[in-house]
């Protein structure tokens, strides 16, 4: 097993719009270590956003290349792309995009069961193991996304990611909606699960204070650009540039 389960090297997104271009990824690149977490930080419309849709193979790269588990999947497609999805999964900003809301929680965490080919009984147990892992009980299962509250939500959609077993789970800003409080009790569940799991994560954030709590890395960008990186510590008690210091003054 590869001691470094993501590779980016020298992504770059320009996004054309008739005579004009925007740079909004400038030839970042990076690691993400085995049970390691990597923190992405920045302001709104720094780029973070956009990195994650490249990784994930939302967005296509205008030039770098991104290597999971020793694979190129810098322009995968079909079946290979489906491939790479069963090694890393999105928990993204608002619970409630993970899951369709005409259809239970437990059927969400189960749909890339049924894909894989289990069967029912199978899916029932896994999904009840997975709600348990999240801090939820088997009976959330049964309720609607708008049964729920949105940290329960949030917990349904981690226990929806970890259902294929992945190796890496990209949190995409995955606390910025909910209570102070509520963020406090993910950051503690994601924390347990990279431990016990040996999960590794890229965490997306503004918030520094968070970053500081979880990740062992971080990546600071502003404009596309990555101004400096290093582990939570340094980057908050030795930030090298005006715009990390502005960062960390709003939050701490």
């Amino acid at each position: 097993m590869p001691d470094t389960v993501l590779t980016a090297e020298h992504l770059t997104k320009v996004f054309t719009s008739g005579k004009k271009s925007y740079t909004a990824v400038d030839d970042v690149s990076f690691a993400v270590k085995k049970g390691k977490c990597l923190g992405i930080v920045g302001e709104s419309g720094s780029g973070k956003s956009t990195i994650a849709k490249l990784i994930t193979r939302l967005l296509d790269t205008s030039d770098g290349t991104i290597t999971l588990l020793g694979e190129d999947i810098t322009h995968v497609k079909g079946k290979k792309l489906r491939e790479a999805y069963q090694k890393m999964q999105m928990v993204f900003q608002m619970p409630g995009e993970s899951f369709d809301p005409r259809r239970t929680l437990g059927d969400g965490i189960g749909e890339s069961l049924s894909n894989l080919g289990l069967g029912r009984q199978e899916i029932r147990k896994k999904v009840e193991e997975l709600l348990i892992t999240c801090g939820l009980t088997p009976e959330f299962a049964f309720r609607y996304p708008h049964e729920v509250s949105g940290g329960q939500c949030q917990r349904a959609a981690i226990a929806r990611a970890l259902a294929v077993d992945p190796e890496l789970l990209i949190c995409d800003e995955a606390t910025s909606s909910l209570d102070v409080t509520v963020q406090g009790q993910i950051i503690r569940l994601l924390s347990e699960l990279k431990d016990s799991r040996n999960l590794s994560f890229i965490f997306i954030s503004h918030d520094i204070a968070l970053v500081q709590l979880f990740c062992d890395e971080v990546l600071v960008l502003y404009q596309g650009r990555v101004t400096e990186m290093g582990t939570p510590d340094e980057i908050i008690n030795h930030p090298k540039t005006d715009y990390t210091r502005r960062l960390i003054d709003s939050v701490l």
